[in-house]
């Protein structure tokens, strides 16, 4: 555990596992979930991502989620307002950053975690964003898949507990904020443009919690921006096809490499 701003937040290191003393220090990788994840949601996915591009890795749960602080009435007073994962990725993350002594790290980010680094990586320095599944605007699709989830919570419920402390707070959080009317207008696509680090966007053709327009609205604006688009794959690429996931991970290293060397 760590604290930023009072609040006590899960955190875990996966040191980098093999370094030559006269090798170029690797950016450390830092991982966002998604909006019900945590820390252990990731599973091994990050230390499969370490191992395969040979870096250290920090994955932390934002607060409301997995073993960090809870939120007190998160249905009331601490209800997440519409500019949520603004604050996350201009408040929050610089400050864990400098805690953790992390500099210029590359930002590995899923569905709201993705948006958090898109939003990071457009206003403050980072070697890489790779984001999988994000959201840069609030389509039709998202709003019904999540109204979905909603209805169907008291099934959720038994599978999120293994996850998350407080399975209500972490679920409502996130349930209310993306339901509700001033969360429709939510946009980052303005932003996009300010993005001069390498990008990564993968999504899944079959994401039912968004089209293919939210990374190609991102190639729109941002044009280093490498694109992969999974065939048999939802919302979590990472789980769906994890293969090719590690894959386009490893390509877009060595290209980060390339472009360091120049």
């Amino acid at each position: 555990m760590i604290s930023i701003r009072g609040v006590h937040l899960e955190v875990k290191h996966i040191p980098r596992t093999c370094q030559s003393p006269t090798e170029v220090p690797k950016p450390a990788c830092v991982f966002l979930h998604e909006g019900l994840g945590s820390v252990a949601l990731w599973k091994d996915f990050p230390e499969q991502v370490c191992d395969a591009l040979n870096c250290e890795g920090w994955v932390y749960s934002r607060q409301g989620y997995g073993k960090s602080d809870g939120i007190n009435d998160v249905r009331g007073t601490g209800r997440l307002q519409a500019d949520y994962m603004h604050h996350e990725a201009l408040e929050v993350l610089p400050e864990l950053l400098r805690t953790l002594n992390v500099s210029n790290p590359m930002l590995l980010g899923h569905s709201d975690g993705g948006t958090i680094a898109l939003i990071h990586a457009s206003q403050c320095s980072v070697a890489a964003c790779v984001v999988l599944a994000p959201h840069v605007m609030v389509e039709d699709i998202s709003i019904q898949a999540i109204a979905q989830a909603r209805d169907n919570f008291d099934k959720l419920r038994p599978r999120l507990a293994a996850f998350h402390k407080d399975v209500d707070t972490a679920f409502w959080q996130w349930n209310d904020v993306w339901l509700s009317e001033a969360f429709r207008s939510f946009d980052i696509r303005p932003m996009l443009h300010n993005i001069q680090c390498p990008l990564m966007a993968i999504q899944g053709v079959d994401d039912a919690y968004g089209t293919l327009a939210q990374i190609d609205d991102i190639a729109l604006r941002v044009s280093q921006a490498q694109l992969v688009k999974l065939e048999n794959c939802g919302h979590s690429p990472h789980k769906d096809q994890p293969a090719e996931v590690l894959q386009a991970l490893k390509y877009f290293s060595n290209s980060l490499g390339k472009i360091q060397r120049h």
